[in-house]
């Protein structure tokens, strides 16, 4: 075990509702605790303001048109992640040694090999004078990689410290997160982890909450389908939802990162309300449960889930539904362990912020497609 750090990790998640602070111990390899973990949540006009710049950028696929505004965003998102970085180390009397600041991503594509976030790690490192560790995703594009996903080395440490006995039950462990975009982590034994690192494998998958809560949002008052109640009431559009499957074509091998801007939910625009949530709840529960089943190798595999759409009642019933046939394949929420599963992706920030500044690498040909383990992020003490 090597020297023990203590990282803040900050994240803005594709629901633009707040921000996720987490405070580990690490020493960047095999060894974490959690010390404490807490969300801020945006007020409603930042909130619209980010969905806004989202949404002008998608519809003209251009980022210097609104240089401006995203730079007065980038400073005010700033400023509400000092904050609250500010606000949960000084309540918990706790020195900081990094803040790993993922900031907030406006446009990914991975075909252009483009991945914006904005957030300046220059402002944040004065406003709470500490070292920050920021840009993550720019040396793995750099590396042939997709820039995503970015949180399964640190899967894998959650796998080995909570879940290491299923080990001796199970062939694999996977860990899926379901945030707006779905995420798979295939996990391994530390040792056979150092053995090979191909033995750590990831991928997005598809769609998590991101059409649902396009959905909702565009076509009632709520923010999300919560628990999925509007869809429990719905029913899915077989034609609809099976051309819709066919079009999207997600099929493995899952080769490349994806963003929200990538699902256009317009095909279910002649349904109802809670026809359209359902339809849209079954697309994304048949995709994500292919890609259980694809990472899982006809094996005895354990399926642990975390991110906001674990808490889709109706979503999980039907993933749950669509893996029935299947007795070898165990499918739970990240809660059955003893683990919180709404901060996994901040902690994961606070981690890498601490393997980054050990030049440790945060990302593998089988997790990123990049050409070999890279390192990544930007070091700055501006106090």
């Amino acid at each position: 075990m090597g020297k023990i750090y203590t990282a803040l990790g900050l994240m803005s998640g594709t629901s633009m509702d707040g921000i996720d602070a987490s405070i580990i111990s690490s020493d960047g390899d095999r060894e974490y605790s959690v010390i404490v973990d807490k969300y801020y949540k945006y007020d409603e006009k930042f909130r619209d303001d980010l969905v806004h710049i989202r949404s002008k950028i998608l519809t003209y696929k251009d980022l210097t048109s609104f240089e401006n505004e995203i730079k007065a965003l980038e400073r005010e998102l700033t400023l509400l992640h000092a904050n609250a970085a500010n606000d949960i180390a000084e309540k918990n009397d706790l020195n900081i040694d990094f803040i790993g600041f993922h900031g907030h991503t406006l446009f990914h594509d991975s075909k252009k090999k483009i991945s914006k976030q904005i957030g300046d790690g220059n402002l944040l490192s004065q406003l709470c004078k500490k070292d920050v560790i920021y840009n993550f995703r720019q040396v793995d594009i750099e590396n042939g990689g997709e820039g995503a996903p970015l949180t399964p080395i640190f899967h894998n440490a959650i796998v080995n410290k909570n879940l290491i006995s299923e080990f001796d039950k199970f062939d694999s462990i996977n860990i899926l997160n379901i945030g707006g975009i779905a995420n798979i982590t295939k996990t391994a034994r530390w040792d056979n982890f150092y053995k090979s690192t191909d033995m750590l494998q990831a991928s997005d998958i598809g769609p998590g909450n991101c059409m649902i809560d396009s959905w909702i949002r565009n076509n009632s008052n709520s923010k999300f389908d919560d628990k999925g109640n509007i869809a429990s009431y719905g029913k899915t559009d077989s034609l609809i939802l099976n051309q819709a499957l066919e079009n999207l074509n997600i099929i493995p091998p899952y080769n490349k990162s994806l963003d929200i801007n990538d699902f256009d939910i317009s095909f279910v625009r002649g349904l109802n309300l809670e026809n359209g949530a359902s339809t849209l709840s079954d697309l994304t529960a048949e995709i994500i449960s292919n890609a259980i089943i694809h990472y899982s190798d006809s094996q005895n595999s354990l399926n642990v889930v975390c991110g906001g759409g674990r808490k889709n009642v109706y979503l999980m019933d039907l993933i749950n539904k669509k893996l029935s046939n299947y007795n070898n394949l165990k499918f739970f929420p990240i809660e059955n362990f003893g683990i919180n599963g709404d901060y996994i992706e901040s902690q994961a920030f606070a981690y890498l912020a601490i393997r980054s500044f050990l030049n440790l690498p945060l990302s593998f040909p089988k997790t990123t497609r990049c050409l070999r383990p890279c390192s990544g992020g930007i070091l700055v003490s501006n106090y």
